[in-house]
């Protein structure tokens, strides 16, 4: 195999300004003690999606335009997780507007930019998670379920269509990384009444791989530098440094431990670590 580190891509100078100034503004309007984070959300995807509207009366709008203009405000919407009985309301008041940002600048003309997107996910991770380390990356349509029951380490990469079901929270350690479509669950339902449900916290180690298309069941540690393979299911802890595939993962072979090449320097690392 050949060695490919990341590439490092350049900008626009003109563009590249912009887009710093645009997320130091959110960045310190959030550290604000008094910050309105609905209001912020509201304000922020009106002018991502309907800039041409922000100044207008709703009344002189269409009944339509009126009802999508509302869903740019977190207040006027409900998530999946507000319905679950032990949901902290007082928490999750402070992270829904954030993660209403984060999924809706997604789904707009935003969402595809790496550069970009990576950094305004970080940002926002910060004030969601229960702790984000340095570097942290989160590609497109990454699905979060309380947000606040996440501890993820430094250098973690989360990948394409990821779901991290934190309904009993997730543990992700230094330097692992979930690739796209994978599944992270810590909740789960009794077999014969679902409405009995267990939320153990799961984990994943630090060096893990979760790779494409795979699934982590609740409550299962994934040891470190353990690897699960593509369209696996892991339902119990793994070994540490072997790779597990199938449904149910089994253990098939230890990782060779390989010397590991210094890292490169990461193009998408936070601007101090860079």
């Amino acid at each position: 195999m050949n060695h490919y580190p990341l590439r490092s891509v350049s900008l626009p100078d003109a563009t590249r300004r912009e887009y710093d100034a645009w997320l130091d503004q959110i960045d310190r309007a959030l550290a604000q003690p008094d910050c309105d984070r609905n209001e912020l959300c509201r304000r922020v995807l009106t002018e991502i999606y309907y800039p041409q509207l922000v100044d207008r009366d709703p009344s002189e709008l269409a009944p339509a335009t009126r009802i999508a203009l509302l869903q740019m405000d977190p207040r006027n919407i409900t998530l999946e997780p507000e319905y679950y009985h032990e949901l902290d309301t007082e928490r999750y008041a402070q992270v829904k507007p954030l993660i209403w940002l984060w999924e809706m600048f997604d789904k707009s003309p935003l969402g595809e930019n790496i550069q970009l997107g990576v950094r305004f996910r970080r940002l926002l991770a910060r004030r969601i998670f229960k702790r984000c380390g340095r570097n942290f990356k989160a590609f497109h349509f990454v699905k979060l379920s309380f947000g606040y029951n996440l501890e993820v380490g430094d250098d973690v990469v989360i990948h394409r269509h990821v779901l991290l079901d934190d309904r009993g929270g997730i543990r992700i350690g230094h330097g692992a990384s979930v690739s796209d479509f994978a599944n992270i669950y810590s909740h789960t339902h009794d077999i014969d009444d679902p409405k009995l449900v267990a939320t153990p916290q799961t984990v994943l180690e630090d060096g893990v791989r979760i790779t494409y298309h795979a699934t982590v069941l609740a409550g299962v540690t994934v040891t470190r530098n353990s690897m699960v393979g593509a369209m696996a299911l892991a339902t119990r802890d793994t070994e540490e440094s072997t790779v597990h595939v199938g449904i149910p993962a089994k253990p098939v072979k230890r990782k060779p431990g390989t010397p590991r090449r210094p890292a490169p320097p990461d193009p998408l690392a936070d601007r101090d670590d860079a």
